[in-house]
């Protein structure tokens, strides 16, 4: 009788893993308990992938050999709980698709930059002639990728905390941690400690001849990897510490293992110091590799700064507006106000994390002009600022939100979409945010 395999969530993870073990002649069955996007739909019915949609059939889910829980599921779901309580595993998509490769990995995780680094590495790899898998949390997800392996040479994937709370044999060649703030922590009990404990799982099967890259500038990251067995070869990138495998100051750029490559700072496309620090990590990554120097200083030089990510969108009559709609926690967004020039009008709000604002507090003092609220609830983000921001407006659309701003600001401004919160309550998520964000300024 052939295993039967049932995943959780029916996304674009939960899809290609269903794809990746009917090919793998598995028994598969899909459960989704929201409504499936019609594309998905689409292509379940197209693959004839057996599944259900709106609920969690219990006789048809407890069954399982073995049961994919993609990463949009909490692991707090009933479902969940009685599937542990069943003794049946339960991997993420990650995992299952790892145990149907040989083919070197490169695993970014990290509470931000992990989009901007993944894809800048990518972007070093293929400037190289590499063919490049590029999925995980970006893209593609690996199960499809895996599915189509003979095309690419490497797997570069972006890894969330959530894909690594249910690994058990993953095992990146090169696995890059880039910083640990708080973030979803209503995920982890509120316990930062159980988030960086998450994240650190990128490296728990790594052996002695694989890497684990990682910020020596962090310290929750430092705290913890002296409790950490970590067998794999670590690797630091550092803007304060020039002793490091990696290290940048104002002027100088400079890798140091295996072999040295050094450029000019300001020969960097993108823009603010968490970008050098992004940047420090993507070339560390490509000389281990033995990238030819030029293909690195030519990305470092040309990559274009990732959707939704401290975006330049317009500039309308002097008012320069940026889409950085994948801020979704206040760390993002301090990197984004550090990153600011001009003074600044800021479009702040959404679905709050749990976050604390006060370490907001002397960044924007010091950059921000005027506040805009733009979610359902707003009176945290209010309460924080108003001692400081004489103008702080609140709006519960985007439409209203952009003009607001650009009323707000004048020539020589800047309006910056950083919204420290995730997008749930107004929007599908931060892409669908972003891009309605990028439609109004359009409009102006």
């Amino acid at each position: 009788m052939r295993e039967r395999i049932v995943i959780l969530g029916g996304g674009e993870s939960g899809t290609g893993a269903a794809l990746l073990a009917k090919d793998r002649d598995f028994d598969v069955f899909l459960s989704d308990f929201g409504n499936l996007q019609p594309e998905h739909e689409e292509f379940l019915q197209k693959n004839q992938i057996s599944y259900e949609t709106g609920k969690h059939t219990e006789a048809q889910i407890l069954n399982a050999n073995l049961v994919i829980k993609s990463p949009g599921v909490p692991k707090k779901a009933a479902i969940i709980a009685k599937i542990r309580a069943k003794g049946i595993p339960v991997v993420s998509e990650i995992e299952f698709a790892s145990r149907f490769t040989d083919k070197k990995i490169i695993a970014i995780t990290g509470s931000n930059g992990k989009t901007t680094t993944t894809s800048l590495i990518a972007h070093m790899f293929e400037n190289d002639g590499y063919r490049v898998g590029l999925g995980g949390n970006i893209g593609h997800s690996f199960a499809k990728l895996v599915l189509e392996q003979e095309k690419y040479d490497v797997f570069i994937l972006e890894i969330s905390s959530f894909q690594l709370d249910d690994i058990e044999s993953f095992k990146p060649f090169i696995s890059v941690l880039l910083n640990i703030t708080p973030d979803h922590l209503d995920e982890y009990a509120f316990s930062l400690k159980a988030y960086a404990d998450a994240k650190f799982r990128i490296s728990e099967n790594q052996s002695s001849d694989e890497f684990f890259i990682y910020n020596a500038d962090d310290e929750i990251t430092n705290e913890i990897i002296k409790t950490k067995g970590i067998l794999a070869k670590k690797l630091g990138f550092s803007l304060k510490d020039e002793t490091q495998a990696a290290y940048a100051d104002d002027i100088n750029f400079n890798i140091n293992y295996p072999d040295k490559f050094t450029m000019k700072v300001e020969e960097i496309a993108l823009m603010g110091k968490h970008n050098v620090s992004n940047s420090l990590a993507s070339a560390l990554t490509a000389n281990i590799f033995k990238i030819r120097k030029k293909a690195m200083q030519d990305s470092l030089i040309d990559f274009d700064a990732v959707e939704h990510r401290l975006e330049k969108v317009l500039k309308v009559h002097g008012i320069q507006f940026i889409n950085d709609s994948k801020a979704t926690n206040v760390n993002s967004v301090f990197y984004a106000l550090d990153s600011m020039t001009t003074p600044t009008v800021w479009i702040v709000g959404g679905k709050d994390k749990g976050n604390d604002y006060s370490t907001l507090i002397p960044y924007v003092k010091k950059k921000v002009k005027a506040i805009v609220c733009l979610g359902l609830d707003n009176s945290k983000i209010v309460q924080t600022f108003s001692p400081y921001i004489d103008q702080i407006i609140e709006t519960d659309n985007m439409r209203d939100a952009v003009n607001t701003a650009y009323l707000l600001g004048k020539n020589g401004d800047t309006v910056l979409l950083s919204p420290a919160c995730a997008s749930f309550d107004l929007f599908e998520n931060y892409e669908h945010r972003g891009k309605m964000f990028k439609e109004e300024v359009k409009k102006l």
